[in-house]
């Protein structure tokens, strides 16, 4: 279980990475939020989303996105951003594009928490 554990915490220094590379600014504005990182989607979760077997997720943003934020937003447990490793790493041939897919990912989910959505995304190339 060791060499397990080892690229575990591996692939969560690059999500930490990803996180520190972001501009100042932003990290300050990081609001609420917790990013966690696990192996898998629960196939429960892929069903619930409507994503059909065979198909995957690398990142899940769950919670209320800044720009929702009332003045009644307070007692509120912090949005959930979900990086998923074994899908990532699976769908990547070497530890460069680990790195960059992983970076995607994590911009990605805040981007949502920031409260722009896919469509948002895709007018900015960033799909």
């Amino acid at each position: 279980m060791p060499m397990q554990q080892d690229v575990e915490r591996s692939f969560e220094e690059l999500v930490t990475q990803a996180l520190q590379e972001l501009p100042p600014d932003i990290q300050a504005m990081l609001d609420n939020v917790a990013i966690f990182v696990e192996e898998y989607p629960s196939p429960h979760l892929l069903r619930q989303m409507g994503i059909p077997p065979g198909h995957t997720l690398f990142g899940l943003y769950q919670g209320i996105p800044r720009t929702a934020r009332t003045s009644g937003y307070n007692l509120v447990p912090p949005d959930r951003i979900t990086i998923f490793r074994a899908p990532i790493e699976a769908a990547s041939r070497s530890p460069e594009e680990i790195r960059a897919t992983v970076k995607r990912v994590v911009l990605h989910e805040l981007a949502h928490h920031f409260g722009i959505d896919d469509d948002r995304l895709r007018e900015l190339g960033a799909y």
